[in-house]
């Protein structure tokens, strides 16, 4: 949605040294906001963006227009049941068909051979993949690992939003992370015992509100009370510092 970071040049980079050419759309998708959320305040800058864009490599940007991409008339929705549901779907429930709705039509206009998704919108990869296994959609899905700020912080374009103060709190989230995955490799088997220590550790840091942190199967979101030797697991959360919503997740292989 624009307003590039490293994560974002990260995938630019990561196609440029896959294929020849490459694409970077960017398009604040109105449909993924809810009306209570920061879409007329979302950061916006188109010049900065193509000197970023450039310099990492990309050599074409796709900047539609709104009503280009939603003109008079529109009515069809692209929706992923279940994977949609849970975790963000829960506190954003209009969210997802917004998102593949728009993630469809960009990968039909541009007729990308793979597209790059980061893992910091670990939800969203899941239900992309599987919105491309279902509807056939040629070509592949790749994920890139999520970049960090030197203190761990997940590089996002929503941190502009953060005080110094809450800037200086907020890299407690990948700590909370690495302790979920320390417990689980040290034999930590209950999942809620995990989830409270990591809870325990945001809290002192002065969040406004965890919405949740949870420990789900990496294919099917679905919960884990208990954990299995062999599985890989997914460790989402989503926690509020003032009006800033931070989002950031782990994978590992128990």
């Amino acid at each position: 949605m624009g307003y590039l970071h490293d994560g974002h040049c990260s995938l630019i980079r990561r196609a440029k040294e896959a294929h020849g050419f490459v694409v970077l759309s960017i398009f604040v998708n109105p449909t993924q906001f809810a009306p209570t959320e920061d879409l007329d305040r979302y950061p916006r800058d188109l010049e900065r963006d193509a000197r970023l864009a450039r310099e990492a490599g990309c050599d074409l940007i796709f900047v539609p227009p709104v009503e280009e991409m939603y003109p008079a008339g529109f009515s069809t929705v692209v929706g992923v049941d279940g994977l949609s549901s849970v975790l963000e779907g829960e506190f954003r429930p209009t969210h997802f068909k917004g998102v593949t709705t728009v993630v469809m039509k960009l990968i039909n206009i541009v007729g990308a051979d793979t597209v790059y998704f980061g893992q910091k919108d670990a939800q969203q990869s899941v239900i992309i993949r599987r919105m491309a296994e279902d509807l056939n959609i040629p070509g592949r899905i790749e994920i890139v690992p999520t970049m960090r700020e030197p203190d761990g912080l997940a590089m996002s374009s929503r941190n502009v939003y953060l005080t110094p103060e809450q800037r200086a709190n907020a890299p407690v989230l990948y700590r909370a992370l690495q302790l979920a995955q320390q417990q689980a490799v040290s034999g930590e088997r209950n999942a809620q015992r995990i989830i409270d220590a990591m809870r325990s550790l945001i809290l002192q840091h002065g969040p406004t509100q965890i919405d949740y942190i949870r420990i789900v199967g990496a294919a099917d979101l679905q919960d884990r009370p208990v954990l299995t030797p062999g599985e890989t697991v997914l460790v989402p959360l989503a926690v509020r510092f003032g009006t800033t919503r931070l989002i950031d997740n782990i994978v590992f292989t128990m």
